[in-house]
């Protein structure tokens, strides 16, 4: 019987056994022994060698090891969020500054509400307010302008009540619109107890009443002749009618500020779109037949 082949040191050779070089198909006998090559070792009948070497070619992944170059493709990263899901860590700098600005507005609006109600610290002057309120209103000044467009006599008095008339009507489309865009309500504290109100006359963004009193009064200093006296009492009747808003609790303060300058560039809109018997004879026309 012939004897088992045996190396220079007198060990056995097995018949899987790696060359001491390594061979270049398994990449070398060296190596760290694998859980699975101990568990297919115990099998009955298997070279523990042979089931080393099976092991090694295989692939085992560990926790937390990253898969080789060619070993496949790589697993898929998560989709990101939407933009409605995402939570804003970063915000702007414009974001802050406008909602520090809304803070400063409400609060300095509450502040100044001396007149919102008749248990208010200038709950005493609050009739007087609201006589000041009905100054201001649309709806006399529209009746108003009507009815001194229907006494007047002079051409040169009807175009200007005609464009009065013309502003007034341009300053209630332009501030119901704009109410129903913005759609802000009034403040907490404001007693829904006005004059007359409308459907959009719920919101309070822009102040029709700021911008009426910015209109009226740049339309009557620039096309009537008025002393000094009587045009800083027109001044100061638009000055203080914005600022009665405020007290009565009806606006916020962005609310008149924003009016005074819609109502001061309405005046540039009708002081470019002048009429007068040369630009609009038709209306001037039919006025005269009626």
């Amino acid at each position: 019987m012939p004897s088992p082949r045996r190396n220079a040191e007198g060990r056995p050779l097995a018949a899987c056994a790696p060359s001491s070089s390594g061979s270049p198909a398994h990449g070398g006998g060296g190596g760290r022994f694998e859980f699975q090559s101990l568990l297919s070792s115990r099998a009955p009948g298997v070279d523990p060698t042979c089931a080393r070497l099976r092991a090694s070619e295989s692939p085992v992944h560990r926790r937390g090891s990253f898969p080789l170059a060619g070993a496949g493709s790589s697993p898929a990263l998560p989709s990101p969020l939407p933009e409605e899901d995402r939570m804003d860590l970063n915000p702007s700098f414009l974001g802050i500054a406008l909602r520090s600005l809304l803070a400063i507005d409400l609060w300095l609006s509450k502040k100044l509400g001396v007149c919102a109600g008749e248990s208010s610290s200038w709950g005493s002057v609050r009739p007087l307010m609201k006589l000041l309120e009905i100054s201001g209103h649309g709806i006399p000044w529209l009746l108003g302008t009507l009815y001194c467009l229907s006494r007047s006599d002079s051409w040169a008095g009807r175009e200007v009540l005609m464009n009065l008339l013309f502003s007034l009507l341009l300053d209630l489309l332009l501030v119901a619109l704009i109410k129903g865009l913005v759609r802000r309500r009034r403040p907490a504290h404001n007693q829904m107890d006005m004059f007359f109100t409308l459907s959009v006359d719920k919101y309070s963004f822009p102040s029709g009443h700021a911008t009426r009193a910015a209109l009226v009064s740049r339309f009557i200093l620039n096309h009537l002749v008025l002393a000094i006296p009587l045009r800083v009492l027109v001044v100061l009747w638009a000055f203080i009618l914005g600022l009665s808003r405020v007290m009565l609790g009806r606006h916020n303060v962005t609310d008149v500020a924003f009016g005074f300058f819609l109502g001061y560039m309405q005046y540039s809109i009708v002081d470019y779109c002048w009429l007068s018997p040369h630009s609009a004879p038709v209306l001037f026309v039919l006025w005269n037949q009626q």
